[in-house]
């Protein structure tokens, strides 16, 4: 429920948009405000998954998460449905870490663990995908409101399940909230991305967009600096400091920010230029899906036991950075087979080799009453990562497109309705081009990193090695 709702509405905010009137640079807010809220509470609600234990923690977020779903299905302006992301997002920073918790927590045997990291990073990586799927079938079936509606079902049967299965799961009686951490974290990390997404409104050359990403960076130099004092830190920096977890938290990010952004493109690429259908468009993500779980039960299921995620990871990036290559050449005209679905399975090919392995190695070795801690750490990586990605290669595609279609303008001056389509449409891919050469520069930079920090073999990530020592950095 938490991964298909990050790209849920992405193909429902071409209706949404027309029914709310809000403009194009404002369209990427209703995605924004939910990555930006998760991201920027998930370490506090992973910290309260420890405190409060898991069972309650997973309660709590799936009732609070379905109320505000209503209330997003019901808005009648875009501040509202935006308002109503950003509550989304607060709960979900309660459910996401308190889930993965349990998971990391309840499978300790390498074989089993990586069985069930194998599902998990196909859920987790699939899922911005099957959320444009679901997306398309409820926008065009029934309204672009069933795309948050849907949630109350989903969370009726999850929480019957949390019900029947879940056990409480305190991982430490002990456990204390750090609230000058919590501040620091959520405010820091609430900056960055608002800066980004201030951007896309206004410029880079903008005062408040400067000084919130400076302000931002400021409170999380100041976080990392007081987590090495804390008598309770909210993040344990024995969880990101081993080789293998720091760098699959680097693969995570960048893998996020590459792909969060390309769904957005990609979705208002086959509505808008190609003229697809939403239910259309959400089929033709199948084929990234099906390659996806593919690659991860190969990945995580058969290989990462046996040969760590080192080997795994860096090529799961060259394939995306090939995929991202693939759509920098997408046509005007209706050419799926020949130029979006072969980019779609490399894709899909990657994301399977990073996903699984890279969470699985992230929070494998952690200590019990460091699950919620390390489970956080992860999700926060990802929706930053997503909410960044959105937010800068928005900014680019944007930007660009407006200064290619002022230049085409001004040489060719169209003279019917037809001519100046043809321009608008032209500067727009240019545009998408420009910000597909940068999520694939992203893979690139993430494929060499991750083949300098990980780790070959059967180490950490595969075994629950609570002794591990930290590197020193």
């Amino acid at each position: 429920m938490v991964a298909l709702d990050a790209t849920v509405i992405n193909i429902a905010l071409p209706r949404a948009q027309l029914a709310l009137h809000f403009s194009n640079a404002d369209r990427q807010w209703p995605i924004t405000a939910y990555a930006l809220s998760f991201g920027s509470l998930l370490l506090l609600g992973g910290r309260l998954s420890d405190l409060w234990g898991r069972k309650t923690t997973l309660f709590l977020g799936l009732g609070g998460f379905a109320l505000a779903s209503a209330l997003g299905g019901a808005a009648t302006s875009f501040t509202m449905l935006v308002t109503a992301r950003a509550i989304q997002g607060l709960f979900g920073a309660l459910l996401a870490p308190a889930a993965l918790a349990t998971l990391t927590t309840t499978f300790q045997k390498p074989k089993e663990r990586a069985q069930a990291f194998s599902i998990y990073g196909a859920v987790a990586g699939s899922g911005a995908a099957i959320g444009l799927l679901v997306g398309g079938a409820l926008t065009q079936w029934a309204s672009w409101r069933w795309c948050l509606f849907i949630n109350l079902f989903f969370a009726a049967f999850a929480l019957v399940g949390v019900l029947l299965f879940v056990d409480k799961g305190r991982g430490d009686h002990a456990t204390h909230l750090d609230v000058l951490g919590t501040l620091l974290a959520s405010a820091g990390l609430f900056f960055v991305v608002y800066a980004l997404g201030h951007a896309v409104t206004t410029s880079w050359s903008d005062d408040a967009t400067w000084a919130s990403l400076v302000l931002g960076g400021v409170l999380l130099v100041l976080f990392v600096l007081w987590q090495q004092r804390a008598k309770h830190p909210l993040l344990p920096l024995r969880v990101l400091l081993q080789r293998t977890r720091g760098g699959s938290q680097i693969a995570l990010f960048i893998t996020n920010i590459g792909i969060f952004g390309i769904s957005l493109f990609l979705a208002y690429y086959m509505q808008v230029t190609l003229g697809f259908s939403p239910i259309r468009t959400g089929i033709a993500f199948l084929p990234l899906v099906g390659s996806l779980g593919i690659s991860a039960f190969v990945a995580s299921a058969r290989l990462l036991a046996k040969t760590g995620p080192r080997p795994l990871v860096p090529v799961g990036m060259v394939l995306g950075m090939m995929g991202m290559i693939l759509f920098t050449k997408l046509p005007p005209n209706s050419d799926y087979v020949g130029h979006v679905l072969p980019g779609l399975i490399i894709t899909g090919l990657g994301l399977g080799l990073i996903y699984a392995p890279a969470t699985a190695s992230a929070t494998a070795g952690v200590e019990a009453r460091d699950a919620g801690a390390a489970s956080a750490l992860v999700n926060t990586t990802q929706q930053i990562g997503g909410s960044m990605g959105v937010a800068l290669l928005n900014t680019i595609a944007v930007s660009v497109a407006t200064r290619a279609g002022m230049s085409m303008f001004t040489h060719h001056h169209p003279a019917t309705k037809l001519a100046l389509a043809t321009l608008e449409t032209t500067a727009t891919l240019h545009g998408y081009a420009v910000a597909f050469w940068w999520a694939a520069g992203f893979f690139a930079a993430g494929a060499i990193l991750t083949f300098a920090l990980l780790e070959s073999g059967v180490t950490v990530a595969t075994t629950p090695d609570l002794a591990t020592p930290p590197i020193d950095v």
